[in-house]
Order: C-alpha cells, then sequence, then structure tokens
C-alpha cells in the first residue's frame, strides 16, 4: 500500500492564504480612498 499525502490541510492553508490576500488589498483600498468617500457624503449631508 502507498503512501498517500494528506491534501485537505493544503487546501485549507492556500483557502487561507488567499483570504488574507483579500483583506489586505481591501483594506489598502479603504485606506486611500476613506477619506475621498468621506469627502463625498459630507458634501450630501452639507447640500440637504
Amino acid at each position: 500500500m502507498m503512501y498517500q499525502p494528506r491534501e485537505e490541510g493544503q487546501g485549507l492553508v492556500e483557502y487561507a492564504l488567499i483570504l488574507v490576500l483579500v483583506a489586505v488589498v481591501v483594506i489598502v483600498i479603504l485606506a486611500l480612498l476613506g477619506p475621498v468617500i468621506g469627502n463625498v457624503f459630507s458634501g450630501i449631508v452639507r447640500n440637504l
């Protein structure tokens, strides 16, 4: 009987790394665009 490595753990780690990468990208985008979005909402509230 040949030894077969388990791949479930590896797949789980890959999914976790992808999720971390997506989270970092979202955080960077929000950090860059946060003030712009805030100014847009401030302008809308000011005009009401």
